[in-house]
């Protein structure tokens, strides 16, 4: 066992003293060590309640002959973290959260892991630990939360963010936001819609390393602590059959998940989170397989913030496998990849039908014929772009507008929250990529008051920053290169003419060779925003957007 290194010989007599300081038993000492890494935390409402998970997974782990040992991590909730200094550290955390698990499980070198994340960064982080350290492992999220009521409506964290720019162009009172602030968020559990948290704990199903369920399964249910005890006792067969998360992550694995990706309708965050989980598994994967399998793939559910439906309805019409058992109809799905039940994919879903044609719809009847994501290219992003076209009213698909241009995302909101854009306009906001912003800020300050100020079918909004899953509209993010690295986003003047062709995957600036030509002799980059700490040092290894904003390979320029 890889835990021998640390438990097993005379040698170890001091080691196995202090397990024993522990309250560690001779006995437990000698069984296969299995490491928790748990987020739980008193600062997000999706890890708020992974103690309890914590506690079904060591349940299991127990039941089945193994010795669980909990370990800790960090975790930003994106959410509270929004519109200020604060998301300049969110992604940047998905590196740190990945090094913390190496870190841990080489100091103490466990048998086997079981990871409990349920929030944005700490999912794909997670992940990429698993993926880098290659001993069997499983993923058991926390689940989502259910969604709030108020007079007979659903409602979600989105409706909150929304509600401002609704009182700013006075379609509601302060009054009344208030009372969506209270009933937005009911209780524990990632947002409830298929914001960012709720997208990778979907493809973390799809992709094989959580089980049946852990995509859907709502936090206050029991049925989410069975889950995590059964995760632990299938922690203990991945162990002794050796199946490892590079076995299960495979590039047929990768793409069966990006296919559910397109006909859920997830986060755009999913274009940098997956390519970075792919080259953790020692995988390539660019961005041009997200529109080919876009293309071939229909958006089969309408889920917040494009549709009606949250994660609980999708749950109750049989789950992310139901939607893979439409998929195998097309043959977008590999039914041959195997996966944490330690079984193939074919023997999960034998049985597994849709149960709510209103939540999942048939591949004759879609809501569109492709995918959820697009991946835009042109002048203006001639690395990639990336845009929700599912959430993207079908007036903007095609459009062109002015640009008006800000170098942060505080100049932005102050403007529209303003009144100071109309409509036919194309809001720029640059310098906010990975290492521009740095960290690449999620905007969904600025497209929520968009929305929420009834503009999203007039106004268009593009960056080299990213976007929340909660965010709907006309919003590119991701241009790459990015302003910071001399990308064309750079060079963009008021008043510039910008062309937006999603269905032809087109991102155009109408302005003449020469002219940029001019602009790039005078140009200078912004100094960093921040200069010191993590995020400074961020900067400086982080790569494009459309790599997965990974770090550079040591020896890379």
């Amino acid at each position: 066992m890889r835990s021998d290194l640390m438990k097993k010989g005379l040698e170890k007599s001091p080691h196995r003293s202090l397990f024993k300081a522990m309250g560690y038993t001779d006995e437990e000492i000698s069984q296969p060590i299995i490491g928790v890494a748990n987020s739980q935390s008193e600062i997000i409402p999706g890890h708020i309640h992974l103690r309890d998970i914590s506690d079904a997974v060591k349940a299991g782990v127990r039941m089945a002959g193994g010795t669980p040992m909990e370990f800790s991590t960090i975790g930003v909730c994106d959410g509270i973290a929004m519109d200020h200094q604060g998301m300049k550290y969110s992604l940047a955390s998905r590196e740190l959260i990945a090094d913390s698990i190496e870190v841990m499980a080489y100091a103490h070198p466990f048998d086997a892991l079981v990871l409990i994340p349920n929030c944005d960064k700490i999912v794909p982080g997670m992940i990429m630990a698993a993926l880098r350290l290659n001993i069997p492992s499983i993923v058991i999220s926390g689940g989502p939360m259910l969604t709030g009521r108020i007079n007979g409506q659903n409602i979600d964290l989105i409706t909150v963010f929304e509600g401002v720019g609704g009182v700013k162009s006075g379609k509601i009172t302060e009054e009344e936001l208030k009372e969506m602030e209270d009933m937005a968020c009911p209780g524990c559990g990632s947002c409830a819609g298929m914001f960012t948290a709720n997208s990778m704990n979907c493809l973390t199903e799809a992709l094989g390393l959580g089980l049946p369920g852990n995509g859907t399964i709502p936090a206050p249910h029991a049925a989410r602590k069975r889950l995590a005890k059964l995760a632990g006792k299938k922690i203990m067969e991945l162990l002794e059959r050796d199946i490892k998360p590079r076995d299960i992550a495979t590039i047929s694995a990768f793409k069966n998940a990006i296919a559910i990706d397109m006909a859920l309708g997830c986060s755009t965050n999913t274009v940098l989170h997956v390519p970075a989980l792919a080259h953790e598994a020692k995988l390539t994967l660019g961005l041009e397989i997200f529109n080919d399998i876009s293309k071939k793939t229909p958006y089969l559910c309408s889920l917040s913030p494009s549709g009606p439906h949250r994660l609980q309805d999708l749950n109750e019409a049989g789950g992310v496998s139901a939607v893979m058992t439409e998929l195998v109809k097309l043959g977008l799905i590999d039914q041959d990849v195997i996966t944490v039940t330690g079984k193939s994919l074919r023997e999960n879903l034998t049985g597994v039908k849709v149960l709510d044609r209103t939540v999942i719809k048939s591949i004759d009847s879609p809501y569109h014929k492709e995918g959820g994501i697009a991946i835009l290219k042109g002048n203006l992003a001639p690395d990639g772009a990336v845009v929700k076209q599912s959430a993207v009213a079908p007036e903007m698909l095609k459009s062109k507008g002015k640009a008006r241009v800000f170098d942060s995302e505080e100049e932005a909101v102050e403007s529209i929250l303003g009144g100071k854009i109309m409509p036919g306009d194309v809001v720029v906001i640059r310098y906010e990529g990975p290492k521009g912003g740095p960290g690449m800020r999620e905007m969904l300050t600025p497209t929520s008051a968009i929305v929420g100020m009834g503009m999203d079918k007039e106004v268009a909004l593009i960056t080299d920053g990213r976007f929340s899953g909660g965010t709907r509209g006309a919003a590119i993010g991701h241009i790459s290169p990015e302003a910071a690295e001399g990308g064309m986003i750079a060079f963009i003047e008021e008043g510039d003419l910008i062309e937006i062709d999603i269905p032809n995957k087109r991102l155009t600036l109408k302005v003449s060779d020469k002219d940029i030509e001019q602009r790039k002799r005078n140009w200078k980059p912004l100094e960093p925003k921040i200069k010191n700490g993590y995020v400074y040092r961020y900067s400086k290894l982080v790569t494009s957007a459309s790599t997965g904003a990974v770090f550079k390979d040591p020896g890379s320029p």
